[in-house]
């Protein structure tokens, strides 16, 4: 994920909705967008995203389960969380660009230096 503007990670949210929406349709999901980003927003678990990866899964095959991944994960990196006070981690880290403030280390995480 790169550093992206908020208006940079509200566009790409809009465009995760409608791949959302058209993944559940084509997999046949009983599930709606509501569901996910719902389950996304509440997470409190890491096992809460094996909840959502079931929202879609219909046994399909290796590519299929690939491409699922990785709209979910797209999804989980830019749709809000309420453990990060109602913010998605792609908004926090365009803000930590703009700010220089880490707030990631306020929730336990610490960012990676890489050294030349």
């Amino acid at each position: 994920m790169e550093y992206e503007s908020k208006q940079e990670v509200l566009e790409r949210r809009r465009e995760l909705e409608q791949e959302i929406t058209a993944m559940l349709e084509e997999v046949g999901s009983e599930f709606s967008l509501q569901d996910v980003t719902d389950a996304i927003y509440n997470e409190t678990e890491e096992d809460d995203m094996t909840g959502i990866i079931a929202m879609f899964d219909r046994g399909g095959d290796a590519s299929e389960l690939s491409n699922i991944l990785e709209l979910i994960t797209d999804a989980w990196n830019y749709f809000p969380h309420k453990l990060l006070n109602g913010r998605s981690p792609a908004e926090i880290l365009a803000q930590n660009q703009r700010s220089g403030e880490d707030e990631f280390n306020n929730h336990g995480i610490n960012r990676l230096e890489i050294k030349e």
